[in-house]
């Protein structure tokens, strides 16, 4: 029996669990990222209540044409690059590796802190309901429960993580088809109206905002990209799972935000809004449907919080994993477990920030509502933002050099409308962003934080450089995913095909 080369690497130790992943289970891990039942019952009740615009459900159909512009160069740049890296090796082959770095360097903190902060949205919202049954509990102890799951599932087989989130998704959204109906069908005034979707007021200055927070909502659909490497038929299963992905959040959002002012009157959904906060929803079909089902939704409510939690901890582990598989990091992120694939020392780091911080913010009394769910996923998504933006640009960059068989539409109209609506949104964001986190005006905190990501974003360029000069064959691996490669280039557009040669030999920007 022959024996392998002691310098090869252990294949079954370096790769994620293929052909694990259909187009079912993709879209409920975007979903669950996306968390529509959070954002509804969170998002569109406080937006309704601090903004007072009655403009909520059209700024969520805009920003649903925004990602779906932004999707359609995205999946098919997917369809060319299979990583588990997603925007940081999307940004590698665009703008360049020393770029991908600096987007990876971004990436990294920014998912982190917004699974981070949802652990702080569990922890109340559990706490709560504990306490409605006398059962007197600290957040922190339900934030730790959902932090011991989350971390065991981390480790084990992805398609188990994918059934877990099929199920509580498919509950999810039955509940709140329910509760939107339950809404429809009680009118105020017994009449339906349709001034919700008036484009008027996304002439108004509150368009900023109200793109910030929608488009906030829509943060973490791309994770789909991430469990590229573990897909059936990838180049397939990644773009359909992303477009539909896309389309039921924004159908949920946007009709759950429409029906709250069509039950209240349109002119009263503001202040109503502002009376019952996160509890808007069960307040709106309390009187309508039987206790139970208020009381399920409440629970809903609360796995549908963890299904986030769990789909972040699966998008920051893979990008550790593709990191680390390329020598960004150190080489044993990019070791996956022997039986289940899963990428362990992603998770298990993951794992060991996510208790540190909570056991801070336990040991400091600060509010998980405000300062731990409210304020980490306003930070990190700005970081996702930030990343989308420039993949926007990669996208343009990349078929650039070749259209792959891609047409005009997706391969440089689409992603150059998304480009210019997402700087549109980005320079929005960065401007209000301390009104975002709701400090003073003289607070640090709302430019601190914009250019604490440009810092970590400089580190990593920095760190490309050193690689390119000190370690230039690991500098060569970035971006090239599982297999080194990306598919072959139209025929027209260059005289042999690429297929004998890694990504870093030509057609790609240093």
């Amino acid at each position: 029996m022959t024996q392998n080369d002691p310098v090869e690497p252990d294949i079954v130790a370096r790769a994620l669990a293929k052909n694990r992943l259909g187009v079912p289970s993709v879209v409920f891990f975007g979903v669950a990222g996306a968390a529509p039942l959070t954002v509804i019952i969170g998002a569109i009740s406080a937006t309704y209540a601090i903004i007072g615009s009655t403009a909520v459900p059209i700024a969520y159909v805009a920003v649903a044409v925004i990602l779906s512009l932004f999707t359609v160069g995205f999946v098919a740049m997917s369809r060319h690059i299979v990583n588990s890296g997603a925007f940081y090796s999307y940004i590698s082959h665009g703008l360049g590796r020393t770029v991908g770095v600096g987007a990876a360097f971004v990436a990294l903190p920014a998912y982190s802190a917004m699974q981070i902060g949802l652990f702080g949205l569990f922890g109340s919202a559990a706490s709560g309901i504990l306490a409605a049954f006398g059962v007197i509990t600290p957040w922190w102890v339900c934030a730790i429960a959902a932090w011991l799951i989350v971390t065991v599932l981390g480790l084990l087989w992805v398609d188990l993580s994918g059934k877990v989130l099929a199920v509580l998704l498919v509950a999810e959204i039955s509940i709140v088809l329910i509760y939107d109906l339950t809404m429809l069908g009680h009118p105020h005034g017994g009449e339906i109206t349709f001034t919700s979707f008036s484009p008027a007021p996304l002439l108004t200055p509150v368009v900023g905002s109200l793109l910030v927070i929608a488009i906030a909502g829509f943060v973490g659909f791309e994770a789909t990209v991430v469990l590229s490497e573990e897909a059936k038929d990838p180049k397939r299963t990644i773009a359909r799972a992303t477009h539909w992905a896309v389309i039921i959040a924004a159908f949920m959002c946007s009709i759950s935000a429409w029906a709250m002012a069509v039950t209240t009157g349109p002119e009263n959904i503001a202040s109503t809004a502002a009376e019952h906060q996160t509890d808007l929803v069960f307040f709106l079909v309390g009187n309508h449907l039987p206790t139970a089902l208020v009381d399920l939704g409440y629970l809903l409510f609360l796995t549908s919080v963890f299904a986030a939690l769990l789909a972040f901890q699966a998008a920051v582990a893979r990008y550790q994993f593709a990191l680390g598989r390329e020598g960004v990091l150190p080489a044993m992120y990019g070791r996956t477990h022997p039986r289940t694939g899963a990428p362990l020392a992603g998770s298990v780091t993951q794992s060991v920030i996510a208790i540190v911080v909570l056991s801070l913010y336990a040991m400091s009394g600060a509010d998980p509502l405000v300062y731990l769910f409210a304020w980490m996923s306003t930070i990190g998504g700005l970081g996702v933002l930030i990343l989308m933006w420039a993949t926007s640009a990669a996208v343009i960059g990349f078929f650039a050099r070749g259209r792959r068989r891609e047409n005009v539409w997706r391969a440089m109209i689409a992603p150059f409308l998304s480009f210019l609506l997402l700087s549109v949104v980005l320079t929005a964001t960065v401007i209000g962003f301390g009104e975002l986190l709701q400090v003073d005006g003289d607070s640090p905190f709302q430019w601190l934080i914009p250019v604490l990501y440009v810092g970590v974003a400089a580190i990593g360029f920095c760190w490309a450089g050193i690689m390119k000069v000190a370690r230039p064959e690991v500098y060569a691996q970035i971006g090239r995913g599982a297999d080194g490669r990306v598919s072959l280039l139209n025929e027209n557009d260059f005289p042999k095909p690429l297929h004998a040669d890694p990504v870093g030999a030509r057609g790609y920007p240093y």
